[in-house]
């Protein structure tokens, strides 16, 4: 284990590089930071370039071999430093940001969600562990969506992350895909032509997308669905949140 007291060690610079875009597709690793996360990474047996902690008796509580890992022990100063939360736990690992830098596979099926513009951390986070609660296949980031190793974003997933595949990509070769296998695909929107979500069979077989509050699901994405859906409101309510709505959809299909 090395010892790191510094904010300007090299280590350190690097790591605190990786709290934004462009330092992350630079060294094409990511940060992770906190108990539940970590452990999940490694349970989960996810590669850990790294571990850094505040405290060398973590490394024991989460099994990790100090001679097969590279494991560095840092102060509170440095974990405050590289941390992307007011009170960093003081537990963090580097992983490779290729783990999800996956082409379309080769055969689709099962369940898939679809985020068009969706750039609030939380509601991806709470999207993202719904789709895990719900057993789907993977959740797919579209254009505008926040990047899916966004600091909050991987906190808000709380290791969800590692229980299904996340992509990012084109939406729209995406759609032409599950066409191609013969999985139904619905949007959430209300028009003319949508019909309450409850008419749709339940299905274990299905591509949902879902679109920011603002603005929904772009119009050239709408065109190649198979069916638009919308949730019936009994209250005055506008609109409901974007997460909350996915979570009805989802668990309608699903159940």
């Amino acid at each position: 284990m090395q010892n790191i007291t510094s904010n300007q060690n090299n280590r350190v610079k690097e790591w605190r590089k990786m709290q934004t875009k462009k330092g992350r597709i630079k060294a094409g690793k990511y940060v992770i930071e906190g108990w539940h996360i970590v452990d999940e990474a490694i349970r989960h047996d996810k590669s850990l370039d790294a571990v850094m902690v505040t405290d060398a008796n973590y490394l024991d509580e989460l099994n990790i071999d100090s001679t097969t890992t590279e494991t560095y022990l840092i102060t509170p100063e440095v974990a405050k430093h590289i941390s992307a939360t007011e009170t960093p736990q003081g537990v963090f690992a580097v992983l490779k940001t290729d783990d999800y830098h996956e082409s379309i596979p080769e055969k689709l099926g099962g369940s898939w969600l679809l985020l068009d513009n969706i750039q609030d951390p939380g509601n991806i986070g709470t999207m993202v562990r719904t789709a895990d609660a719900a057993g789907m296949n993977g959740v797919i980031f579209g254009k505008g969506s926040a990047d899916i190793y966004n600091p909050k974003v991987v906190r808000s997933m709380q290791g969800s992350q590692f229980h299904l595949r996340l992509y990012s990509g084109d939406l729209a070769e995406w759609l032409t895909a599950f066409s191609k296998h013969n999985v139904p695909i619905y949007g959430t929107e209300l028009n003319p032509q949508a019909i309450p979500y409850s008419s749709a069979a339940p299905t274990k077989q299905f591509a949902l997308i879902v679109g920011n509050e603002g603005n929904g699901v772009s119009s050239e994405l709408l065109a190649k669905t198979d069916q638009n859906l919308y949730i019936p409101m009994k209250g005055e309510a506008e609109s409901l949140n974007v997460a909350v709505a996915t979570g009805i959809v989802i668990f309608h299909f699903v159940n």
